[in-house]
């Protein structure tokens, strides 16, 4: 099998994860969970979002939490929906924006509460501000393989936004599976198409595990050359807006099956899985991810 030498690890456990808990995880405890991924060698972490607190209140600390962070040597972004989250997540100190917007007029609705347009309207001011500040932004478009409103969602509404993002200076652009619709043959024919039409932009796969087959999908992105993948901590994770929505995949399990196929990650799987575990003490309750259960291939790390 052709894989990659070397793959990127975004986690995104911090932002992703916990906007979905359902009740309000400490500024303490998402710092110390943030420490342990930090400690465990990822180098980019999606650290939180500046959004409504009436919208999400679990990310109603965001400020704090990027304020409470471990610098060296790592990048924090904050996901913004708006240019007022964007100025409060600069103003914060994140080192890099990440602007999500949806590939459904439906679901971009529900998730931000305006229009497409109106969401394509704030890109310039966002990213006029972060250039004034030299903080790259990354395009997010949620819903690319399918819409929980609309069902299958055509290609060319997704690349629109991609155009409309990379125009503006976007470094990379993120393809999210909000619903885990995605399957790996559509993974590779999307990758593809966008590979023949954008050459130059970093594209980074965020897959859900709605389906079960997020994993599968992540393999098929590895085979057509894909390096860069959103993971959560533990599987936790999933859209408030998609019902019954599942996690991420878990950076852990992810971890494991890429370093095992000879793929570098540059994560030491020990310390993601005890910063899982960590994580899973502090909530209380079974996280989805399966490696933090099992343990490494090596019996005594395993026990």
């Amino acid at each position: 099998m052709d894989l990659p030498r070397q793959v990127i690890i975004r986690e995104v456990g911090p932002r992703d994860g916990f906007q979905s808990l359902k009740t309000f995880f400490s500024t303490t405890d998402k710092l110390d969970v943030i420490e342990a991924i930090y400690r465990a060698g990822v180098t980019q972490i999606e650290t939180t979002s500046f959004v409504s607190p009436r919208a999400i209140p679990q990310l109603k600390d965001a400020a704090e939490v990027m304020a409470g962070v471990s610098r060296q040597g790592v990048i924090h972004a904050a996901m913004v929906p708006n240019m007022e989250g964007a100025e409060k997540a600069l103003a914060a100190g994140a080192d890099q924006l990440v602007v999500v917007i949806s590939a459904t007029e439906a679901h971009n609705r529900a998730n931000v509460r305006r229009g497409i347009d109106a969401s394509l309207a704030d890109l310039d001011g966002i990213f006029f501000l972060a250039r004034q500040q030299l903080v790259p932004v990354v395009g997010a478009i949620a819903v690319a393989f399918g819409c929980p409103y609309q069902g299958d969602v055509p290609s060319a509404d997704v690349f629109d936004i991609a155009n409309a993002y990379l125009e503006k200076g976007a470094v990379s652009v993120i393809l999210a599976d909000t619903t885990g619709m995605a399957t790996p043959i559509r993974v590779t024919n999307l990758a593809g198409e966008f590979q023949r039409r954008f050459s130059e932009p970093e594209l980074i796969f965020h897959f859900h595990n709605n389906r079960g087959i997020a994993m599968a999908n992540l393999l098929a992105a590895l085979t057509v050359g894909v390096i860069r993948f959103d993971t959560a901590l533990g599987g936790i994770g999933g859209c408030p807006y998609v019902p019954q929505a599942s996690g991420n995949l878990a950076t852990e399990d992810v971890v494991f099956m890429l370093e095992d196929m000879g793929v570098y990650t540059g994560i030491d799987l020990s310390k993601i899985i005890q910063a899982a575990r960590l994580l899973e003490k502090r909530l209380g309750y079974t996280l989805p991810g399966q490696v933090m259960k099992s343990g490494p291939r090596d019996p005594e790390k395993a026990a």
